[in-house]
């Protein structure tokens, strides 16, 4: 499959990647050699083959849930640098 630069500039808008006219030739080389392995694996029969559910054998060891101590709002709230009434102050990170 050959990616065209329309494709690529789409991609790369999507993705937030920003690169030069060199880069760009790069790319649209090295995507088009991923595209071209992915539709070499669509070739294989897997219709014999279980899919995996997880990658890892190993299984989590899980502790039961049991409700315990917990600070009360005022201990909670007591070493906050800043405090509005009944919650944290904090910086603003989004305008």
């Amino acid at each position: 499959m050959k990616l065209d630069t329309n494709s690529l500039k789409k991609i790369a808008h999507l993705a937030r990647l920003e690169f030069d006219e060199k880069g760009a030739k790069k790319m649209t080389k090295d995507m088009t050699q991923i595209l071209d392995w992915v539709e070499k694996l669509n070739e294989l029969d897997t219709s014999k083959v279980e899919p995996l559910i997880t990658m890892s054998s190993e299984e989590n060891i899980m502790r039961e849930d049991v409700v315990g101590e917990h600070l009360d709002h005022e201990k909670g709230l007591k070493n906050a640098p800043q405090r509005d009434s009944d919650y944290f102050r904090v910086p603003k990170v989004m305008e």
